[in-house]
């Protein structure tokens, strides 16, 4: 019997999916690449979710101090930004060394340099040391992320501005710093500034922030970071942007069409992510981009023969835990036969501003066009005693049940460990508890997660059926 020749593979990008899928196919015996042009763990590790989750916990153990006198503690409060961010970029080495560790241990071949591909699953990978190396591959594997976009604004380039990877490393605390964008990364970087101290501006094109959240619930959020000292300035067009001196200008237009300036000491650019398909050249292998460069793939994930697409390169929610069921989802079909797809999968978020905004399927202004007849529960974090008891009463619970099965459609959560909440509903949507079994559940007495027995005891509001 001849002996099975083992496949191989290229990987290229070593963020949340590529990394998982190269260390289980070398594990499975696989003949492993993985190229990274820059850190093993990819956005998440190195400048999203990790070093921002860090510094969001200083920034509120600063507000916990200034605002311990309303539990009856005095406190005084000095923020050395400097030490932050050396705590935090400490996080970020050991989390990136330990995921580039199990991947020599998986006995991955790690290459770092920039990959471009020639042909069919043919890879040219231009190294950082100086020449090249050419590749070639059974499968592989493309989860090369995104990147902050740049707007097309006039003098953007030329003022210093920073993007969200930038300012993770500022060692001094800005005086006012100056946001152009009123999205989720947005509104964490505006609180996180604010608590550490700095005067804090959010400019925001749209009328209003978060489009895609129940409008109530994006207005009490705003109202607590307003509370915190966050100014925004909605429906203002950003037109250009001038130093003079040690002040950046920002100009911008109102609805009415009257210009105005905002000035601040430093900007950071939060307008949306841009894929990094622009040195890749991955028509050569036979993949199709979209109109925003994103590659184009099926529900498998297939962006053309044996080449696939994993993580925010493909487009859709780019969330870190999508990113690495993309992983389970290749690496069950490769590995164990199991034809799991993308179609139909849940899609869980937390914004982690404080309070915490969390969602999970619909929402109450989604559940209005459904065309089926819903109820919603709502009950006000003021009606839930552990967040009496804490001093953290902001926000709100929000659950879209279907009339007919008594199912839930969706949960919303602000407030106090939303995400928590939010998760432990997840659970029960998925699976398929009803609102009466949640009334009527036993939880323990007094925790955030007891209130879900009062927001199925609140009286609903019924949506009629529209399309």
């Amino acid at each position: 019997m001849p002996e099975t020749v083992p496949s191989t593979a290229v990987v290229i990008g070593a963020g949340q999916a590529g990394g998982p899928l190269a260390g289980a196919l070398a594990r499975a015996g696989w003949h492993v690449t993985l190229i990274e042009r820059e850190h093993v763990g990819g956005t998440c590790v190195n400048e999203g979710c990790t070093p921002t989750k860090t510094m969001i916990a200083s920034a509120r153990a600063a507000h916990l101090a200034r605002s311990s006198a309303d539990l009856g503690v005095m406190a005084d409060v000095t923020v050395d930004l400097g030490r932050i961010v050396d705590r935090t970029q400490g996080i970020v080495r050991d989390f990136r060394e330990g995921s580039e560790g199990g991947l020599r241990r998986a006995g991955v071949t790690l290459l770092r340099g920039d990959a471009r591909f020639t042909g069919p699953r043919q890879v040219e990978v231009a190294l950082d040391g100086g020449g090249t190396r050419a590749l070639s591959a059974d499968h592989v594997f493309i989860n090369a992320g995104a990147r902050p976009r740049w707007p097309d604004l006039p003098g953007v380039h030329d003022v210093g501005a920073l993007t969200s990877k930038e300012v993770l490393l500022l060692r001094e605390l800005p005086t006012h710093l100056l946001i152009l964008g009123g999205g989720y990364i947005s509104l964490e970087f505006a609180q996180l500034y604010a608590r550490l101290g700095s005067r804090v501006t959010v400019v925001e094109n749209g009328e209003r922030l978060l489009p895609r959240e129940d409008r109530d619930v994006v207005d009490a959020l705003k109202t607590v970071l307003e509370g915190e000292g966050v100014d925004f300035r909605l429906g203002a067009g950003a037109r250009r942007v001038a130093r003079h001196g040690a002040e950046i200008v920002l100009d911008v237009s109102g609805p009415n069409g009257r210009e105005a300036s905002v000035t601040g000491s430093h900007l950071l650019v939060a307008v949306g992510r841009t894929p990094n398909t622009d040195t890749l050249n991955v028509e050569a292998t036979g993949a199709a981009l979209d109109r925003h460069g994103f590659i184009v793939v099926d529900e498998y994930l297939r962006a053309a023969d044996g080449v696939y697409a994993l993580g925010d390169i493909k487009g859709g929610p780019a969330f870190t835990h999508i990113s690495y069921d993309d992983h389970r989802i290749v690496r069950d079909a490769l590995l164990h036969g199991q034809q799991r797809s993308t179609k139909g999968r849940t899609v869980p978020y937390t914004l982690f501003t404080d309070p915490q905004l969390a969602r999970v399927g619909l929402d109450r202004q989604q559940a209005a066009v459904l065309g089926r007849p819903t109820r919603i529960y709502t009950l006000p974090m003021t009606s839930v005693a552990r967040a009496i008891e804490t001093g953290q009463t902001a926000g709100l619970m929000r659950a879209v049940v279907d009339d007919a099965s008594d199912l839930l459609l969706g949960v919303t959560v602000l407030g106090p460990d939303g995400g928590e909440i939010m998760s432990a509903l997840q659970l029960a949507l998925q699976g398929g508890l009803t609102a009466t079994d949640l009334r009527n559940a036993t939880f323990a007495h007094p925790t955030l997660c007891e209130s879900i027995n009062n927001l199925f005891m609140a009286a609903p509001e019924s949506l009629t059926c529209t399309s």
